[in-house]
C-alpha cells in the first residue's frame, strides 16, 4: 500500500484496490485460456471488461469491507447448470497460482484462504440446491 492510501482499518488484511484489480484482471486472462474453464466463463461472460470490474467490486467488498458490489453470486452459479461443482477446485487453483505469482506471499495466503472458504460454499451450494427435493442430501 503507498503512502498517499489510507489503510482501511476494516479489512481484513492489507491490499489495495488496484492490487485486487491486478490479480482479477491476470486470472481472468488465464482463465480464457483454461481449457474446462474457458468455455464455460466464455458461455456466459459478454463483456470481460465489465466482468472483471464487477469481480473486483466484489473481492474490495470482501476484503476492504468497501460497498462496490450488488449481486447474488449463489443465483448465478446454481442458475447455469454448466457450472458444475468440479469447476471449484480448477477455479481454486489456478486462483491460487495466480495470487502466488502477483502478491506478496502473505497477503497471497491471506487471501487464498477467504477464496477457498467462498468457493467451497459455492461449490456447496451448488451441489445442495439441484439435488432432488425427494432424495437424501448428497454428502461431501
Amino acid at each position: 500500500m503507498t503512502q498517499t492510501e489510507t489503510q482501511n482499518p476494516l479489512a481484513r488484511f492489507e491490499i489495495s484496490a488496484a492490487e485486487i484489480a491486478r490479480v482479477v484482471s491476470v486470472f481472468y486472462a488465464r482463465v480464457r485460456a483454461h481449457a474446462v474453464l474457458g468455455p464455460v466463463f466464455a458461455a456466459h461472460v459478454e463483456d470481460w471488461p465489465e466482468h472483471e470490474e464487477k469481480i473486483a467490486g466484489f473481492w474490495r467488498n470482501a476484503i476492504l469491507r468497501e460497498k462496490s458490489y450488488s449481486g447474488n453470486p449463489m443465483r448465478e452459479h446454481v442458475s447455469r447448470p454448466d457450472v458444475k461443482a468440479e469447476h471449484f477446485p480448477l477455479w481454486l487453483g489456478l486462483f491460487h497460482e495466480v495470487l502466488r505469482a502477483e502478491l506478496p506471499e502473505r497477503t497471497a495466503l491471506q487471501w487464498g484462504a477467504l477464496a477457498d472458504r467462498i468457493g467451497e460454499g459455492f461449490r456447496t451450494g451448488v451441489v445442495a440446491m439441484r439435488q432432488p427435493k425427494d432424495q437424501p442430501p448428497k454428502l461431501f
